[in-house]
C-alpha cells in the first residue's frame, strides 16, 4: 500500500457518520484494549469534544488520532489515542499520522502549548516531531508513560540523536 493513496480527514464528532465512528472505535479497541491488554473505558465521553483525525485507504481506517483544542481536557491542546492498524505498521504510517496531527494543532495558532501522554517506548518517536519530556513517568493502564510537550511553533520533523 502506498501512503500517497491515503485520504486524511479531520472531523468533529458531530460530522462523523456511523460507519466512520464504528471503525474508529473498533481500531482503538483492537489495539489499546485487545493487543495492549488495557482494560479501560475507551468511550470516555471526551470524543464528543474532540477532533477526529483519520487516515483512510478506500473505506478502511488505517490510522487515527484524537485531538483536543486548548482548555477542553487540559490547559494545553493535546493529541491522544494515536493508533495505526496492526496490518499496516512499519510503513511510515505513524509518521504520516503525526505529520497530519501536527498540521491540525498548528491551526490552533502560534505558540500554543501541545501535550501528549506518550508510552515510554514511543518517546523517541514523538521527540522526532519536537516534543520534549516533562515531569515524572507515570503508569497508565499497566503501561509506563511520560508527558511530553511542545508549542505549535516547535512542532515539525526534528532529527533525533
Amino acid at each position: 500500500m502506498s501512503l500517497a493513496g491515503l485520504r486524511w480527514v479531520c472531523q468533529s464528532f458531530d460530522a462523523l457518520d456511523g460507519a466512520a465512528l464504528y471503525q474508529i472505535m473498533r481500531l482503538r479497541q483492537e489495539v489499546f484494549v485487545v493487543e495492549q491488554t488495557c482494560a479501560f473505558l475507551d468511550a470516555d465521553g471526551w470524543d464528543l469534544h474532540a477532533w477526529h483525525l483519520a487516515g483512510w485507504a478506500g473505506e478502511h481506517l488505517l490510522a487515527y488520532a484524537r485531538i483536543f483544542e486548548p482548555a477542553v481536557v487540559r490547559e494545553e491542546a493535546s493529541i491522544g489515542r494515536v493508533v495505526s492498524a496492526p496490518s499496516h505498521r512499519q510503513q511510515g504510517l505513524g509518521i504520516s499520522l503525526m505529520d497530519q496531527a501536527v498540521e491540525k494543532v498548528r491551526s490552533f495558532g502560534p505558540g500554543v502549548p501541545v501535550w501528549i501522554g506518550a508510552q515510554e517506548r514511543l518517546c523517541r518517536f514523538y521527540a522526532g516531531f519536537g516534543f520534549a519530556e516533562t515531569g515524572e513517568r507515570y503508569l497508565e493502564d499497566g503501561i509506563w508513560h511520560r508527558g511530553m510537550q511542545a508549542t505549535t511553533d516547535q512542532l515539525g520533523r526534528h532529527p533525533v540523536v
